[in-house]
């Protein structure tokens, strides 16, 4: 593997462990918008705090897969120095 195919597996990780977040966060977005729209209240904590709240809950809960996923590509990257050292 090289340089290149390092860089596109670091984008993937990220892309897999920071996009199941934004899609909560997307999601709760969604509904509260909806509920603002439907009582017209327009508060902009209304929308600030759940979201804050909603994501920090999911990030808490799948901690252990994204941990998980970090520890066996960091593996990869360290066994890969030791193959490129050579």
């Amino acid at each position: 593997m090289d340089l290149i195919g390092i860089a596109e597996n670091t984008v993937k990780i990220i892309l897999i462990l920071g996009l199941p977040s934004l899609i909560v966060s997307m999601v709760i977005g969604l509904i509260i918008s909806v509920f603002q729209a439907v009582t017209q209240v327009s508060d902009a904590s209304l929308s600030f705090v759940p979201k804050v709240i909603f994501v920090s809950v999911f990030i808490l809960i799948s901690l252990p897969w994204i941990g998980d996923n970090i520890e066996s590509y960091t593996i990869d990257l360290w066994d890969m120095i030791l193959i490129f050292g050579k």
